[in-house]
């Protein structure tokens, strides 16, 4: 039935119209399992918490998905990048960081090590009936920060409510969007012996500030989470050096991992030398009470990059010059044999073999 004209101009009406338009300020402290239901409670916290943390142009559409330009994205560069990922981090509050901030830049830096230049994320999150409005405020807050010094829009998302039991608060995912420009080709296949491996920076600090954070041993240290967006170092790098052969951020597994995945993919060997890689005195000493290696332990905002020998040092320089990679050195060479095997070679000038991690060092730490 359509509403003449008087019927429009009614007070009442209006009233009830401008009410159904006004921001929606959720007024429940907790998250129940209303919140979920896809009701009015849903909507209001979606308004309140996400939309207006997030607002900008393709968003405020509220569609059910985002849509863009292909011909401005075609103008950026010639391929996309596309990847996914899941938070799942606890506690969700630790030196340095929270899941939000995390949830942001893992993805941007999951991008941004191809080449790409993040450009969209999407944000869906998972809450268990109980969780304090305000912590999921204060984690949607810090991914709104954390999404505007990367430079990219949250534009899509979704909401899910769980019962109490069914999950541990709070569980994030993030797929993102990026454009890789003409050019640019960073693959683990290219890598060729002679080649030099370049990390930006410490080792371990994420690791050691989750498990810290837990509180579950008696052990005291002022390490905070090295999580931070790459995607700024990367762009430094290529633009003095657009061959970059191989580009990867060591999160879980740490160093070892990614260095043994690429290992495998080229075929080919890789020898560390220990004395080169930097690792803080006071994450040495939390792996020797606990019999962890930190080659293993997880970082957020460390990459490795590997690049032929002759263009290491004005890498290394274009990489110190950046706040991201002040501490950056070279930590390694690739070798032709053995193939697929990772050594280090010791401070006593002993090698010996850094497999692939079996099991879980630490788990929940991303």
């Amino acid at each position: 039935m359509d509403l003449s004209s008087n019927q429009l101009q009614n007070p009442l009406f209006q009233k009830i119209e401008n009410a159904r338009r006004r921001q929606p300020k959720i007024r429940d402290t907790h998250i129940t399992l209303a919140h979920g239901s896809g009701g009015k409670a849903m909507r209001d916290l979606i308004d309140d918490i996400f939309v207006r943390s997030f607002d900008n142009p393709i968003l405020s559409q509220l569609e059910d998905q985002a849509t863009f330009n292909l011909a401005n994205l075609l103008q950026q560069g010639d391929r996309l990048a596309f990847t996914t990922d899941s938070y799942v981090v606890y506690p969700l509050f630790f030196p340095g960081s929270d899941i939000g901030e995390l949830a942001i830049n893992g993805t941007v830096n999951d991008l941004a090590v191809s080449g790409a230049k993040p450009l969209y994320l999407t944000c869906s999150v998972i809450l268990e009936e109980g969780l304090p409005v305000e912590t999921l405020r204060s984690v949607v807050t810090s991914m709104q920060t954390a999404a505007k010094n990367a430079g990219v829009q949250i534009v899509t998302g979704d909401t899910k409510v769980v019962h109490r039991g069914a999950a541990d608060k709070l569980f994030i995912n993030t797929t993102g969007i990026g454009i890789i420009p003409s050019g640019v080709n960073i693959s683990a296949h290219n890598i060729q012996p002679g080649d030099a491996i370049i990390i930006n920076g410490e080792l371990g600090n994420h690791g050691t500030a989750i498990l810290i954070a837990r509180g579950e041993l008696a052990l005291e240290t002022d390490i905070k989470s090295d999580c931070q967006p790459l995607h700024s170092l990367v762009e430094t790098i290529l633009n003095v050096c657009p061959e970059i052969h191989a580009m990867r951020d060591a999160t879980r597994g740490g160093l070892a991992t990614v260095l043994n995945e690429f290992a495998l993919t080229s075929n080919v060997g890789i020898r560390l030398n220990e004395e080169s890689i930097p690792i803080r005195e006071e994450v040495k000493g939390v792996c020797e009470i606990l019999g962890l290696d930190p080659l293993y332990l997880a970082n957020e905002g460390k990459l490795v990059v590997v690049v032929k020998h002759d263009q290491a040092d004005q890498v290394l320089s274009a990489m110190k010059s950046h706040p991201a990679g002040k501490d950056a050195c070279i930590v390694g060479e690739v070798i032709a044999s053995p193939p697929g095997i990772v050594f280090l070679k010791t401070a006593f000038g002993a090698k010996r073999i850094v497999d692939m991690l079996v099991g879980d060092q630490l788990p929940r730490i991303c």
